[in-house]
């Protein structure tokens, strides 16, 4: 197997009986959560890394394992910006419907994908919202065998961003009659990312509010409830429901799935405080009561808790302990990323240890990079160079094409380079003689850099002080840990070539 997560000698994170968020130690914004039989799938948004959708999978909520994407094809329709995927299951098929930016007109609206299990394949079925400006955060909800589809419309417009909602066919796949509001936002904090359920005579609509993105995000959850689907929603006087906390910087836009036995679990996504801000949006679980106000409230209190109680009886959470990639399989691992914008990522493993790394430019000055998700604020990553060229090849932490430091060697020099707004800046440079190198980057407070290499004689570190790498998060996105080479669109030399690439968790 190409994968090893080390998580099976299960290392307990807290006292048997509780587990601590997020549940899902990565950047996977706006999830996304269903159960399949005893069986629990999550996506989420992916922004403008490739594959499209990662996919992960648990059988106890607390436990998550990645198995694939919803798409490792880019869907005809689209051009960029893969948020807010939402799962639904219905007539013995399983449904995504996806918010993208239209590559006929830059604006972004609602696609949907079918397929027979929530593993796949989905096959794309196109474009299905295309109103207005912009129609993003989908969520489908089935109201006696009658599918309502919702989402956030005029989220570009001068005037109030409103939830719009419209009948769905039977097959999921066309809209029927006119839109009708859910909830205007009249207060003009945003509204965004909702879900929808039924609990005795009340429809309930829980929907984020506020910034959801960056280090000033203040994400809130908000609920209002209607006696009907066409009757517009109103807000509960106590909201919101659940916010920033002690733990936690904002939470917001999530789903809720049930247990077999009838409880309700939210699954949305949050910033951690500090150093873990920079391991992005990272799922969070927390479990939904309807209280005795008729209103929904989250069992632990308004305020975003890591520390909850466990879902099931005899669960041990286990935590990240290290990945590794030895390049000794035909294909890539399925939580290898790129950054489809900027290039096209041309990566081939021929079995015998050696990751062949190049790609087509799509923007100009781009680089060719393979990334993971950052899985904890302090860790190791490390990679073998095997071959040397005239184009740099090496370590990277990756926000964008236009923000990033990468640990590289090139033309007989190491160096180390930052790029800030596209201005690239050699921080270190350094003659080496050998063709196979390895190099290692300690992370620590999710953005401090020490760099090391190791020719055969050790590990060397180039510098006595961490470098700050701060400035390579995007909006909407973190950095991510990887390795990196310069596009060669004129295959004038050989790709840059790598082995044993290895990531461990320092905490």
């Amino acid at each position: 197997m190409l994968t090893l997560l080390l998580l099976a000698n299960g290392i307990i994170m807290l006292a048997q009986g509780f587990y601590q968020n997020p549940v899902i130690r990565a950047d996977v914004a706006d999830p996304t959560i269903i159960r399949y039989g005893d069986t629990y799938y999550a996506t989420g948004t992916s922004s403008e890394w490739a594959p499209f959708y990662p996919l992960f999978k648990s059988s106890d909520l607390v436990n998550w394992t990645q198995i694939g994407h919803i798409f490792n094809k880019q869907p005809e329709w689209t051009e960029s910006s893969f948020w807010a995927p939402e799962l639904f299951i219905y007539n013995n098929k399983v449904y995504c419907y996806y918010s993208a930016r239209r590559k006929s007109d830059h604006r972004s609206f609602v696609g949907v994908a079918v397929a027979d299990s929530p593993e796949g394949p989905f096959i794309d079925k196109g474009e299905l919202i295309t109103l207005g400006s912009e129609c993003i955060d989908a969520y489908v909800f089935n109201d006696d065998g009658q599918l309502y589809i919702s989402w956030k419309a005029y989220g570009l417009d001068p005037r109030p961003i409103e939830l719009l909602c419209c009948k769905l066919s039977k097959d999921g796949l066309h809209l029927e009659g006119e839109p009708f509001s859910l909830i205007k936002d009249e207060g003009q904090i945003g509204c965004e990312g909702q879900c929808i359920f039924r609990e005795g005579d009340w429809y309930y609509l829980l929907y984020a509010a506020r910034g959801c993105c960056g280090a000033g995000s203040d994400y809130e959850v908000r609920v209002a409830r209607s006696k009907s689907m066409t009757e517009p929603f109103v807000n509960y006087s106590d909201n919101p429901i659940l916010k920033r906390s002690d733990d936690f910087l904002s939470c917001g836009h999530g789903t809720l799935v049930d247990t077999p036995d009838g409880r309700k679990y939210y699954l949305c996504h949050a910033y951690q405080h500090g150093a873990g801000f920079f391991m992005g949006r990272q799922p969070i679980l927390q479990e939904l009561v309807i209280g005795s106000d008729g209103w929904p409230h989250f069992l632990t209190g308004r305020l975003s808790t890591a520390r909850q109680p466990m879902p099931f009886a005899g669960t041990e959470q286990k935590t990240f302990t290290e990945f590794r990639d030895d390049f000794k399989s035909n294909t890539l691992d399925v939580s290898w990323v790129w950054n489809y914008v900027y290039n096209n990522v041309k990566s081939e493993t021929k079995g015998d240890g050696k990751l062949q790394l190049s790609g087509t430019p799509v923007k100009p000055n781009a680089s060719a990079v393979l990334c993971q998700r950052t899985p904890s604020t302090d860790y190791n990553f490390a990679v073998t160079v095997a071959n040397q060229g005239s184009s740099m090849r090496g370590l990277t932490l990756y926000g964008d094409n236009r923000n990033y430091v990468a640990f590289v060697v090139k033309n007989k020099k190491m160096q180390l380079l930052s790029v800030k707004d596209e201005k690239e800046t050699v921080v270190f440079e350094a003659a080496i003689k050998q063709k196979s190198v390895r190099l290692q980057a300690e992370v620590r407070n999710g953005t401090m850099l020490k760099l090391g290499y190791d020719s055969g004689k050790g590990m060397q570190y180039i510098t006595t002080e961490a470098y700050d790498a701060s400035h390579t998060v995007p909006w909407d996105r973190v950095a991510r840990p990887g390795i990196i080479s310069a596009v060669n669109a004129q295959g004038k030399e050989k790709p840059a070539e790598f082995a044993d690439f290895r990531m461990w968790s320092q905490e």
